[in-house]
C-alpha cells in the first residue's frame, strides 16, 4: 500500500499541512523541519501524487509533439534521433513528452486544437515546417508557447531552430564537381516542405554557377521514405545517359537509391555517387558508407526543448532565432566520375 502524506504527519508527529507545505517547498516551514519531513518521506518511500501537484498549479508538466507522417514511420532515423534530443533534454527539467501522429491535414489540426485547448500540454515542437504553415499560424494566433524545428515563409516571428539546408547543398555540388561530375540527378523532397526549397535553392543555384545546370529531366521527387528512394533512382538508373550522381535530400531515401544501384550490379561511389543529408547514425554503417551533409539532430532536439521550456515558463531564450551551418561529411559513397 503507498505511503500518504498522513502517514508521514503520524511518523514526525506534525499536521498534514506542515508535510504538506514542507514537500512543496513552502518558506512557512523552517529548514530543519523541511529535512526532517523530507528525510522521512524518502526512508518510507513517499511517492508525490504528480497529477494533484500539476492540478493544483495548473500545469501539465508536459511538452508535446505530433509528428507529421503518413503510415508506419517511426523507422526513420530522423524522428528517432530527433524524439530522442527532445525527450532526453525534457527530462532533465522534469517535464513529459507526449508524442502523438497524424498525417498532414485537417486531423493534424484538428489534434493541435485538443492539445491546445484540451490543455494537455503546457508548450508544442513543431516540426518539418510548410511555406505555408496552419499549425504556426494557429499557435501564433492563439499564443501558445511553442518552438519550431525549421523555418516558414510567412511573416510571423516565433522561435526556431534550423539548419541552414542551402549552404548544406552548396557544399555537395562543390565537393561532386571538384570530383569531376557533371551529369548530376537528384532526388528531392516533398516541394512543400521548407527545408526541400532550401536544399534544392542551394543544390540548383550552386550548380548554376559552376556553370552545370541541373536540369529538370534529372529531378526526381520522393516522400522521403527508404522505398521511395529506391523507386526513384531506378528511374534515374533507366535513362539512357544516366547520371554519373545523385544527390538525395534525406538519408533514408539516400538508402534505398544505393540499394536500386546495387540490385544492378553497379559499385556505388565508383560508378555511381550517391550524397545524402541528415548524418544519421546509420549512415555511417552503410556499405559503403554514406557521404552526407550533417545536421545535429539529436543536439537540434535538445535545443528546441530548452528554447520551449523557456518559453513555458515566462522566460525569453537567449536567441530565439537560431540557423545552424552544417557540415559535409565525406565518405566512400562519393568518388570521382568514372572512366569511359
Amino acid at each position: 500500500m503507498s505511503v500518504t502524506i498522513k502517514d508521514i504527519a503520524k511518523k514526525v508527529g506534525l499536521s498534514v499541512t506542515t508535510v504538506s507545505r514542507a514537500l512543496n517547498d513552502y518558506d512557512d516551514v523552517n529548514i530543519e523541519t523541511k529535512a526532517l519531513i523530507r528525510q522521512t518521506a524518502k526512508d518510507m518511500g513517499y511517492i508525490p501524487n504528480s497529477l494533484a501537484q500539476r492540478f493544483q498549479k495548473k500545469k501539465t508538466d508536459t511538452i508535446g509533439l505530433i509528428l507529421p507522417t503518413f503510415g508506419p514511420r517511426f523507422s526513420d532515423p530522423f524522428f528517432s534521433e530527433l524524439l530522442a534530443g527532445i525527450g532526453n533534454k525534457a527530462a532533465t527539467h522534469g517535464y513529459d513528452l507526449l508524442v502523438s501522429t497524424r498525417p498532414p491535414g485537417e486531423d493534424e489540426l484538428l489534434a493541435y486544437r485538443q492539445m491546445v485547448q484540451g490543455h494537455r500540454v503546457d508548450g508544442l515542437v513543431v516540426v518539418r515546417t510548410r511555406q505555408q504553415d496552419e499549425r504556426i499560424d494557429y499557435l501564433c494566433n492563439v499564443d501558445f508557447p511553442f518552438v519550431s524545428f525549421g523555418r516558414t515563409e510567412d511573416d510571423l516571428d516565433f522561435p526556431y531552430v534550423d539548419e541552414d539546408g542551402a549552404h548544406g547543398m552548396r557544399l555537395v555540388a562543390e565537393h561532386l564537381f571538384r570530383l569531376g561530375h557533371r551529369k548530376i540527378a537528384c532526388i528531392a523532397s516533398p516541394p512543400e516542405l521548407m527545408f526541400s526549397q532550401y536544399r534544392m535553392d542551394g543544390l540548383c543555384s550552386r550548380l548554376a554557377e559552376l556553370g552545370s545546370p541541373l536540369p529538370d529531366s534529372l529531378i526526381r521527387r520522393g516522400d522521403m521514405s527508404q522505398r521511395s528512394g529506391y523507386e526513384q533512382a531506378n528511374t534515374l538508373l533507366d535513362l539512357t545517359d544516366r547520371p554519373t550522381a545523385i544527390v538525395v535530400c534525406n538519408d533514408l531515401m539516400a538508402f534505398g537509391a544505393m540499394s536500386a544501384i546495387q540490385d544492378r550490379g553497379l559499385t556505388v561511389g565508383k560508378e555511381i555517387s550517391i550524397i545524402g543529408f541528415d548524418n544519421t547514425p546509420m549512415s555511417a554503417h552503410t556499405h559503403p558508407p554514406l557521404t552526407t551533409v550533417h545536421q545535429p539532430i539529436y543536439q537540434i532536439g535538445n535545443m528546441v526543448c530548452e528554447m520551449l521550456i523557456q518559453c513555458v515558463q515566462g522566460q525569453q531564450p537567449e536567441e530565439r532565432q537560431v540557423l545552424m551551418k552544417p557540415e559535409l561529411i565525406l565518405r566512400q559513397s562519393s568518388g570521382p566520375v568514372p572512366v569511359s
